[in-house]
């Protein structure tokens, strides 16, 4: 049975209005964790793409030594209630609902870190044909989210997707080679990946 929920509009979403929302430029987002949700479409969006795609060189040095098992789709709910856990959040209920009722129809994946079988680091987000839409990423050890965005960033390329949509700007992400696009340009990308048929 599907995840039938009200946005901040009172309008009736599931999985599938969730999609259509994403084809279109949009996204979800809470002003707190019981909150209602509505939708953004911000001028500006911020991407990671193959050619600007670059790692910290003590990053590079730390993950030599493989200190995390890395996996996917292992423990997305876990994952998504771990990125939520913050004084502040944009994950509400009812968004985090509708995410695992996507990723139970294989539309939303995570990436997953663990030590000695501890779940340490995660992030989730969204396939819309050869585009991921990252949406959080969450540690308990340093470098735990990291080397999951460098596994995630790896298999998507490997995948044939075209980019990781990163939704907003942060310094932290720009350290990844994360640019800003414009409103114009980001409806060519997202074009260009709605014509392919990527598997995660």
């Amino acid at each position: 049975m599907s995840v039938v929920v009200c946005d901040g509009d009172g309008h009736r979403i599931t999985w599938q209005t969730v999609l259509q929302a994403y084809a279109n430029g949009l996204f979800p987002m809470a002003d707190r964790r019981t909150g209602a949700f509505f939708w953004y479409r911000p001028q500006q969006r911020a991407v990671i793409t193959w050619d600007a795609w670059r790692m910290p060189r003590s990053l590079v040095k730390r993950l030599r030594s493989r200190p995390f098992t890395v996996t996917r789709n292992r423990a997305f709910a876990a994952v998504i209630a771990a990125c939520a856990e913050r004084d502040e959040t944009w994950i509400s209920h009812d968004i985090e609902a509708l995410y695992c009722d996507l990723h139970r129809r294989g539309h939303a994946h995570s990436v997953e870190t663990w030590v000695d079988d501890q779940l340490v680091g995660g992030l989730y987000g969204l396939v819309i044909g050869g585009l991921f839409c990252g949406e959080s990423m969450f540690h308990r050890q340093a470098d735990a989210s990291k080397a999951c965005l460098v596994a995630l960033v790896d298999h998507l390329r490997q995948q044939g997707f075209l980019a990781l949509d990163i939704q907003q700007d942060s310094d932290h992400l720009r350290r990844f080679g994360a640019t800003l696009i414009d409103g114009d340009d980001y409806a060519a990308l997202l074009e260009r990946a709605l014509a392919r048929r990527c598997a995660f």
